[in-house]
């Protein structure tokens, strides 16, 4: 089927690129759908210093290089909206604002963040008329003009003083006391020594004034109580990131409060088959070189999901005996031994089973499947359909009698 596919990623940003490009290397047939530009909030950063191998390069032209790896192994990208999902069953199912409905073997999570709103009155009426949140993206129309920063984060003060390239002077307005920033100190020594950055301490901002664009701010001082007037001809809020995960609200993906995804070392989510990597997910750094890091676990853990199941059905759900599934360890002597012993009952039984071993220490998710929590284990199975477990042990008659009841 044209819409179907091993590994469809959600979104085109660091994280799903890099998985792309695991995922395309691996030979799975691999789609990214993105709903904006293919590299997400990486491509308004205006210049990166700290991604190996690169001593200087923009967002952009990193992300366009990404692509082109992705590209180079077979990767299809679709751009348009994930609006709705089926993760529970082994084909998910995932349909788009568009009209498409697309169906994978696994899918990774990397629709990434963007950025909070306050919500404050006039915010959202005056956004894209002075209102701003990426200063890569907007600084430069504000050439000689007054501009109010929102903020006091690592993001909040680079991007202040970056705006002073193009703005006659940036106010930056901070909760804390005076000399306090949330930001690391080498950008807080850069930003109080620079001359077109002025501080406004212990206060907020309550208001966006403006009829069709910004024309000032109403500050509230929070020691004082009292309100203040500045003028100013832009805006840029700069207080954090919420995740882009609001399509995921009736998926059954687990989710925090607010809305990032738990994931294990292998970045699985609690759902088979269903991965979430980057700035999406819990985690302590949200960095590209960690989002491609994320991306490159979750693609290599799909593509064993993947080949897990794919064995699964052509040697259980189409075999035309019944299946003997053995869950061992090959690390374990006891599930050794009763590995040698079932094959050796099994051929006085004229091979009635087909004997598929399962090596739980490399493929957990069929012993989840199955319930398995000791080795060794064995259940029969007849097509999709278990028939029972059988009581595992070293007793050679024992088990043949199990065998010869199963048979008949």
């Amino acid at each position: 089927m044209a819409n179907a596919y091993d590994l469809i990623i959600i979104g085109g940003g660091p994280a799903g690129l890099s998985a792309g490009i695991y995922g395309g290397r691996a030979k799975l047939k691999t789609l990214i759908i993105n709903k904006g530009t293919v590299g997400g909030l990486v491509n308004t950063t205006r210049e990166i210093v700290n991604y190996p191998g690169y001593g200087q390069i923009s967002g952009s032209d990193l992300m366009l290089n990404f692509k082109k790896h992705a590209e180079s192994f077979g990767v299809e990208f679709l751009r348009d909206q994930v609006v709705s999902t089926n993760l529970f069953q082994e084909d998910k199912i995932i349909k788009t604002k568009k009209g498409k409905e697309l169906s994978a073997k696994a899918v990774i999570i990397a629709c990434g963040s963007e950025p909070r709103l306050l919500n404050i009155l006039g915010e959202k009426r005056l956004q894209g008329n002075g209102v701003a949140y990426c200063a890569t993206c907007d600084a430069e129309f504000f050439e000689g003009e007054d501009v109010v920063v929102i903020g006091s984060g690592d993001q909040a003060i680079e991007e202040g003083m970056y705006i002073t390239k193009f703005a006659k002077k940036v106010t930056v307005i901070v909760l804390h006391d005076e000399g306090i920033l949330d930001c690391n100190k080498v950008s807080a020594e850069q930003a109080l020594q620079n001359k077109k950055i002025e501080f406004i301490w212990n206060s907020t901002v309550e208001e966006i004034l403006g009829e069709e664009n910004v024309e000032g701010v109403k500050i509230k001082n929070l020691k004082t109580g009292g309100s203040s007037e500045l003028a100013c001809q832009g805006v840029f809020f700069f207080v954090g990131m919420i995740p882009s995960t609001q399509f995921l609200k009736d998926s059954g993906v687990e989710m925090n409060p607010r809305g990032y995804i738990p994931v294990n070392e292998l970045m699985e989510t609690n759902l088979e088959g269903v991965y979430a990597v980057g700035d999406n997910r819990i985690k302590y750094l949200r960095q590209v070189v960690s989002a491609a890091g994320d991306g490159a676990t979750a693609a290599v853990a799909a593509e064993r999901y993947i080949e897990e199941w794919n064995s699964f059905n052509t040697n259980v759900l189409q075999s035309e005996k019944k299946v003997l599934l053995l869950f061992f360890n090959a690390l374990n002597n006891e599930s050794l031994q009763f590995s040698t012993l079932l094959e050796e009952v099994n051929k006085e039984l004229a091979e009635n089973y087909k004997v598929v071993k399962i090596d739980i220490s490399t493929k957990k998710n069929l012993a989840q499947k199955y319930g398995i929590e000791k080795i060794p284990a064995v259940v029969v199975v007849d097509k999709d359909k278990e028939i029972k477990q059988l009581i595992c042990s070293l007793d050679k008659e024992n088990l043949k009698t199990q065998l010869k009841e199963e048979s008949l």
